[in-house]
């Protein structure tokens, strides 16, 4: 598999359109650089898309995910423009929970 050592995901939306190359300016222009070992994730305006695209060193993969119900627990654009995330918050966020709510040991708990 491909080695991710740090999760990065972008506030404000994609064009889901967009292809590889297109998707790594977008990187550069928010992040600042396409570091390699790094994942970014971004979504779409209403949120039931996402597209992730790691650098793993030598070139770029892209990937998209998509839900069929509901859309992904996204942050708003009002702010901070990117947003780190854990593992643990990663694996919740594709699967469609509320990963800002996660707690120790992966529990997710209701405030």
């Amino acid at each position: 598999m491909i080695r991710v050592d740090a999760l990065w995901l972008a506030t404000e939306p994609l064009d889901m359109r967009s292809g590889t190359e297109s998707a790594l300016a977008r990187v550069v222009a928010v992040f600042g650089a396409a570091r390699p070992h790094h994942a970014y994730l971004f979504a779409n305006r209403r949120a039931n898309r996402m597209k992730v695209l790691v650098h793993d060193g030598i070139g770029v993969w892209l990937a998209a995910r998509r839900l069929n119900r509901g859309k992904f627990v996204w942050p708003r654009g009002d702010g901070a423009s990117t947003v780190t995330l854990t593992r643990a918050q990663f694996d919740a966020l594709v699967l469609g929970l509320p990963w800002q709510r996660l707690g120790d040991g992966g529990v997710i708990t209701v405030l």
